[in-house]
């Protein structure tokens, strides 16, 4: 294809098989799209699917997404350890050849005046595809829950959304589109069951803490296991790579006197922020080489050496 692009949309949905079995069908279904990866967490509550393909045949397929999604998930009964304020919570758009980041804020925008007409779903942009500068940060818009985001929707008028009615949808609540770089979604699991110590560690090395550059960290607590995590998103792995960050983690853990037990990495990782040493310097689990966004879209036809 010459022209191509990924999308990781975020769906709250962790648990029910069938759901996620039905939402990765409605995306396989449309043609020159592919679904190169979902991952699950029972604990976030919450998937990652990663898919590749031609502009006009994604918006197709996130259409679908979304409105699928919509009927099978409903928020006032869902609770997880991870923020969201949607059924499917975010939508980026990321361009791999032949399109620009402008571009893909075009299809981010064209995307949410269908979701909001049609759907009746109200729709926050952001990061390059935003337009209102307090909210282009996903975490600004997630800042409060759904019941945080309502409040700022009814009381302050830099809140309207920017497509679809200026209420929450009652299940399906508001979704964040938008366009962005590449973003790799990293935890690195904690022998704790303290979420304070994860919750300390992420603060201290994050951006906005005075941490490391283009990293944006929290402490989670994973129920299942009676453990602790420290999940990370690294915005541009050219600052800060999976190894410093997994350092930086390690460092503060050793100074606390808390062990890792291991690391994670959510969705595929491009093949310039990889190297054939991590999956023992960052202790990774489950690790194969078809994790390699390059790789998968390979084996999907979808790009060539």
């Amino acid at each position: 294809m010459d022209r191509l692009v990924e999308s990781v949309p975020n769906v709250s949905e962790g648990r029910d098989q069938a759901v996620l079995s039905k939402l990765a069908a409605g995306i396989q279904s449309v043609p020159r799209v592919a679904l190169l990866d979902l991952h699950v967490d029972p604990d976030h509550h919450r998937s990652v699917l990663t898919m590749a393909g031609e502009p006009e045949a994604m918006g197709t397929a996130l259409f679908h997404l979304i409105r699928q999604a919509q009927h099978f998930i409903d928020l006032r009964t869902h609770h997880g350890q991870h923020p969201r304020i949607g059924a499917v919570d975010v939508v980026p758009w990321i361009p791999l050849r032949g399109v620009t980041i402008e571009e893909c804020a075009g299809y981010a925008k064209d995307l949410s005046g269908r979701v909001g007409k049609e759907l009746g779903i109200p729709v926050f942009l952001y990061e390059q595809a935003g337009v209102v500068p307090s909210r282009v940060r996903l975490e600004a818009i997630r800042r409060g829950g759904l019941s945080g985001l309502q409040e700022r929707m009814n009381h302050e008028a830099g809140w309207k959304p920017d497509f679809g009615p200026d209420v929450l949808h009652p299940s399906a609540g508001a979704v964040v589109i938008g366009a962005r770089f590449f973003l790799i979604a990293f935890n690195v699991v904690l022998m704790s069951q303290d979420i304070q110590v994860a919750r300390h560690i992420a603060g201290t090395i994050r951006s906005s803490g005075g941490g490391l550059p283009a990293l944006k960290a929290m402490g989670v607590h994973l129920p299942s296991r009676e453990l602790v995590q420290v999940s990370m998103n690294l915005t541009d792995f050219r600052e800060t790579s999976l190894r410093a960050a997994f350092q930086a983690v390690e460092r503060e853990s050793c100074r606390l006197g808390v062990e890792i037990l291991e690391s994670e990495i959510v969705g595929l990782v491009p093949q310039a922020a990889w190297d054939e040493d991590l999956p023992r310097d960052l202790q990774l689990r489950n690790w194969a080489p078809d994790r390699i966004l390059e790789t998968r879209l390979v084996q999907e036809d979808l790009f060539s050496h």
